[in-house]
């Protein structure tokens, strides 16, 4: 695992499309929501913690779900004492053909949500769909690893992979100051896809 100490970019609230948002914006919040196969509402789509709005500081509906988070099932993990061991596992799966239909229809996903280098092989090709895909559910699944805080970048966490074929997670900005926060110290994934299903585990060492 590798951390960029570089300084975190500003949070930013996800779900909520900042008011300038213009229709290239609303066409990646339609194509993130046929990967997930919901229905998008009105303020997002309402199942993944990463964007890109330029919206800071806590949204009301974030602050009602973390009043819910407390009355129903005690503290959230952030304001636990910090201990040695697992802070965090998170897991994540994506349709591998719902994914690649939606990078089809609309193209500019593919750079919302990757790093130039997450898109080519070693050797300089291309990636495929189903590599993309795993990719994908990686960072979901990292996501969630860190409780699934609101403000996470995309780009702030990338999907590297050693010499020996091995994946590893890079994170920076928004991520690793999260991951800070929870004292987290070094991670672990797994990525997988089989019979058009991308799955991807992550754990959170402290």
């Amino acid at each position: 695992m590798e951390v960029d100490d570089a300084a975190p970019t500003s949070p930013v609230l996800t779900h909520e499309p900042d008011d300038a948002e213009d229709d290239r914006g609303l066409r990646i919040v339609d194509a993130l929501a046929d990967v997930w196969g919901v229905t998008p509402r009105a303020g997002g789509i309402g199942k993944t913690v990463w964007g890109r709005s330029s919206r800071t500081g806590p949204h009301p509906r974030a602050t009602a779900k973390a009043h819910r988070d407390r009355t129903a099932c005690g503290a959230p993990p952030d304001t636990l004492p910090r201990m040695s061991g697992i802070v965090g596992v998170g897991i994540d799966v994506a349709e591998v053909g719902r994914f690649g239909a939606a990078l089809e229809r609309t193209p500019e996903l593919l750079d919302r949500l990757f790093l130039p280098a997450e898109q080519v092989l070693p050797d300089g090709g291309r990636r495929g769909t189903a590599s993309l895909a795993v990719r994908f559910a990686a960072k979901e699944a990292l996501a969630k690893a860190l409780g699934a805080p609101p403000g996470l970048h995309w780009h702030d966490a990338e999907v590297c992979v050693h010499d020996n074929g091995r994946p590893h997670l890079r994170v920076r900005g928004t991520v690793a100051a999260r991951a800070a926060e929870l004292g987290v110290r070094s991670w672990h994934v797994s990525l997988s896809h089989d019979a058009g299903v991308a799955s991807a585990v992550v754990i959170a060492e402290g």
